[in-house]
């Protein structure tokens, strides 16, 4: 009953109804006011007809705003949402009611003592934001000034971290001007609180929504420094929140800063102390490496409807970066040329008497226009190219680009080197799986070709580098140690750097045996015959993890390369052995190095127990958008990690990968795909139900990128899928009938005759009806395909298989099943006229003469509903129509009532409610 009802009722006195509503508006009863509040909207409908009483009513709402007691304002607030949107639908009758009387009241109880009242009116006002029904007029000077005011350094601390809440929320319905005037300045406030740490998980949380409202050029200047600031929190809550939005804060930054400053930071917080960090940026990493997609160079777009197109890719263009932007290596005014393919940066190798800890990783060309925050990405990426031991590190030195020509090398004056380093450990840097020594066999084959060498680096020179690894592998222990309990990440690390500080005090006791060579290439190579067997084991065993501290300790060693002529590019492919240029097969210029090393190290099983254990899944989850990142021209680097997805132990693993295996063909292309997923395919095809099912859901998306010869030899194995693990997995039958619909398209009739025609006449006779009623639109598709083509004898072939099967089953789902075929058939006209009357018709009509009445119904339905309104039969002179209509009479007669309603039932009568009675009937 409406509460103006109840206000009416007899009984009340003399009073008017409105009278009687502020009496008890104001009652001293606590459940009578609450009554009024609960039924205000109500209320205020039905006195909206006069203008006066409207106006009485919104004065009794602005009485009760100021109720003592919390429940009556909270009640009242919860009918504010509703009384808004009224007011906004008649706002020309009621002008400024909204904004004079009921934005107020909301903002004012933002400001509530009770803590149930302010969250009922953070609530509202979140929706009356969502909806628009507030004015931009409003917002600024009623709701922002009381936000801000909460959210200053001085506010209640429960305020504040409420307000902070709604701060982020409200940037995304103001415009931008508006977001960086108000509220810009206090959010970058709020994100370096140190009282409370929840007011900077908000921020935290909420950083990419506020990246995304002000803006590239905001976001660079004021936001990224206190995300940066974020991610260096001490609490680890913080930095997990900040990976989270990574990809956010990353789409709303310019290439150039998301290479040189976000990916730094991202490795990072993959190797952070906490496994919860970790977890969440693992997590991120696929969508963050999407963020450096470059469709102008990949040649790949995705569409605003969805579907991703192919265009040629633009010639010219680096990964990333225009041409002539900071951060790019962009030509110089003297060359003649310009590689049209961005060049990789590769690191210096440390020379003969640079130990593996202070070996220097080369920087980037000052005359080329290199930023030097990008310093430490070139000198990750190229530190993953290798896992050479530390003497094999030392006898050869690779070119800075393998691109160039040998003309077009820097001299030895041009390089520098970053000033300070940012990390001392670095958990990436650290962790990869050993690779065999060949420091021997590389030794013997550069003192059989290298000749007279020039002397690379001086004596006193490497003594120094040799003590300044020893210092900095120690002080990197000593930070470790009161972690080595909590991780077992950091034990291992402290084995590791224990192990590389033994090799390096062994050669530093070993150096004066070492005799440096000279020569124009830089390549030195020590003399191994003062050295004994033993300590030679040892430092071969050790050389993995040498270069892993030099990995780690890179960043920490300011001092200057070695001076020297650089090699001509061939001189050096010749002396690089088999593992380093499979390392270089597999290196890219679209994204940091390092983000693709550590992307595909999370198929490594070690990751499963030390980050997380669906760390595979994610990786398989975010692989097509890190293939499209990186371009068919790069598949190279994902394959090996593709076909270790597709083979891991977990069936979620692979199931992700079925599903999107279509979109990643389409990335390829054809050939690729025939090369590289086919094989991958055919295995999914034999897999567990839970992942066939994503092979079946997007069969006809994978199969017509295929070629035409490629694509028959599965027309044998389709029938496959007929067959499921368990029988009452009805779905999978009902999703390939739908699938074979589309296919049909991309096979000719024959094909379609020999192998598809008696997979839908299996699955026509399924026990579950859901997959007869789509396989027999299956059936009336085959048809449709034969005789567009123009086979008109498969169309008869196959009508007659129809007869036989259906029309003559034992069964009454059979003859049912004719009907309804019947039916389709000349719904969808997929059959000349001709040769329906000719072959279906008088097997249909022998149906008015079956004992089950769920068969009549649907004849009855077919004939009346579909047969009478084709023209073909309504023309007089038609001799068939006189049959017909002599059967419909037969119907109407039927001593079933169902059969006798739709017999009778007009076309244009028909309602839902008779196709529910059809519906319960079959």
């Amino acid at each position: 009953m409406r509460l103006t009802a109840f206000l009416d009722v007899p009984g009340q006195g003399n009073l008017p109804p409105l009278a009687r509503l502020e009496k008890y508006a104001f009652s001293e009863n606590v459940f009578n006011r609450q009554i009024i509040a609960r039924g205000l909207n109500d209320i205020l409908r039905d006195f909206s007809n006069n203008e006066e009483d409207f106006l009485t009513v919104m004065e009794i709402v602005v009485r009760l705003s100021e109720d003592a007691e919390p429940t009556v304002r909270t009640d009242l607030m919860e009918q504010i949402p509703p009384i808004a949107v009224f007011l906004q639908e008649n706002r020309s009758n009621f002008p400024g009611v909204l904004t004079d009387c009921l934005t107020p009241i909301v903002v004012r109880y933002l400001t509530d003592p009770n803590n149930q009242v302010r969250k009922s009116s953070q609530e509202v006002l979140l929706i009356l934001l969502e909806q628009d029904l507030i004015s931009q007029h409003d917002i600024e000077n009623k709701v922002c000034p009381i936000l801000l005011a909460l959210s200053a350094p001085d506010s209640d601390d429960e305020y504040k971290a409420e307000a902070v809440n709604i701060i982020c929320k409200l940037a995304s319905v103001l415009n931008k001007s508006t977001v960086e005037r108000l509220l810009l300045p206090r959010f970058c406030e709020l994100c370096g609180d140190g009282k409370l740490f929840q007011v900077r998980k908000v921020c935290a949380t909420n950083f990419g929504d506020i990246c995304h409202a002000v803006g590239q050029e905001a976001t660079e200047k004021f936001l990224i420094p206190k995300f940066l600031e974020l991610c260096s929190d001490n609490v680890w809550g913080m930095r997990k929140a900040c990976a989270e939005c990574f990809m956010a804060v990353s789409y709303s930054a310019s290439p150039e800063v998301r290479r040189a400053q976000l990916s730094p930071l991202f490795i990072r917080l993959i190797s952070d102390p906490c496994r919860w960090v970790r977890q969440a940026a693992f997590q991120s990493l696929g969508p963050f490496i999407s963020t450096f997609a470059n469709p102008p160079r990949a040649g790949l777009y995705i569409g605003e409807d969805g579907p991703l197109s192919i265009r040629p890719p633009a010639r010219g263009l680096d990964s990333d970066f225009t041409p002539g932007s900071p951060g790019t290596g962009s030509c110089g005014s003297t060359s003649s040329a310009c590689s049209a393919r961005p060049a990789l940066t590769e690191p210096d190798l440390p020379t003969e008497g640079t130990s593996a800890g202070t070996s220097n990783f080369p920087c980037r060309s000052s005359s080329r226009g290199m930023m030097g925050n990008s310093v430490e990405d070139s000198a990750l990426a190229g530190a993953e190219l290798t896992g050479l031991s530390p003497e094999a590190s030392a006898t050869l030195k690779l070119p800075e680009r393998n691109d160039l020509p040998v003309n077009s090398h820097p001299g030895p004056g041009s390089w520098t080197c970053p000033e300070s380093p940012e990390d001392v450990f670095n958990n990436f840097l650290y962790w990869r799986t050993p690779l065999p020594d060949i420091s021997k066999d590389l030794e013997e084959l550069l003192l059989s070709e290298a000749g007279p060498r020039e002397k690379g680096c001086s004596r006193p020179e490497a003594v120094q580098n040799s003590c300044v690894a020893r210092s900095e592998i120690q002080k990197v222990l000593d930070s470790l140690q009161e972690h080595v309990m909590d991780d077992p990440d950091v034990q291992a690390q402290v084995q590791v750097l224990s192990a590389a500080l033994r090799a390096a005090q062994l050669d530093s006791v070993n150096e004066p045996a070492h005799k440096p060579t000279e020569g124009l290439h830089e390549v030195s190579v020590s003399d191994p015959s003062p050295a004994s067997d033993n300590q030679m084991a040892l430092s071969a065993s050790s050389s993995q993890k040498e270069l892993s501290v030099a990995r780690i300790l890179q960043s920490t060693d300011p001092g200057e390369p070695c001076g020297g002529v650089r090699d001509p590019l061939e001189t050096e492919q010749r002396h690089l052995p088999a593992p380093l240029e499979e390392n270089k097969s597999k290196l890219q210029d679209v994204i940091p190095q390092p983000l693709l090393d550590q992307y595909v190290s999370m198929t490594d099983p070690a990751r499963a127990q030390t980050v997380d254990t669906d760390i595979a899944k994610h990786c398989a989850y975010s692989l097509p958008g890190v293939a499209l990142t990186l371009g068919r021209q790069n598949w190279h680097c994902l394959k090996d990690t593709y076909e270790t997805l597709a083979s891991d132990v977990q069936w979620k693993v692979r199931r992700t990968l079925a599903f999107s295996i279509h979109e990643l063909a389409a990335i390829l292309g054809d050939q690729l795909t025939a090369a590289d997923l086919v094989p991958i395919f055919n295995g999914f095809l034999k897999d567990l139900d839970e992942v066939r099912i994503g092979i079946l859901k997007h069969l006809y998306d994978f199969l017509k990128l295929l070629h035409e010869d490629k694509r028959r030899e599965y027309l044998y194995q389709l029938q496959e899928f007929v067959v499921t693990d368990n029988s009452r997995n009805w779905r999978f039958r009902y999703e390939l009938a739908e699938q074979l619909i589309l296919i049909l398209e991309l096979y000719n009739p024959h094909d379609v005759y020999d192998y598809l025609m008696h997979i839908a006449l299996k699955l026509c006779a399924d026990k579950v009806s859901e997959v007869r009623w789509i396989s027999f639109k299956l059936v009336v598709a085959i048809l449709q395909k034969f005789y567009s083509h123009s086979e008109s004898a498969l169309g008869l072939a196959f009508v007659h298989e129809l007869i036989v099967r259906f029309r003559h089953c034992a069964k009454w789902v059979g003859r049912q099943a004719f009907a309804f075929i019947c039916q389709a058939v000349v719904s969808e006209e997929c059959i000349p006229a001709d040769q329906f009357v000719e072959h279906l018709l008088p097997s249909l009509l022998s149906l008015v003469s079956d004992p089950v009445p769920n068969v009549r119904v649907l004849l009855a339905r077919a004939l009346r509903q579909t047969l009478l309104e084709k023209a073909y039969l309504r023309n007089a002179g038609n001799p068939h129509l006189e049959v017909i209509e002599e059967t419909i009479l037969a119907l109407q007669s039927d001593p079933d009532p169902d059969v006798s309603f739709f017999a009778t039932l007009q076309p244009k009568r028909r309602s839902t409610a008779d196709s529910r009675v059809l519906e319960e009937r079959n």
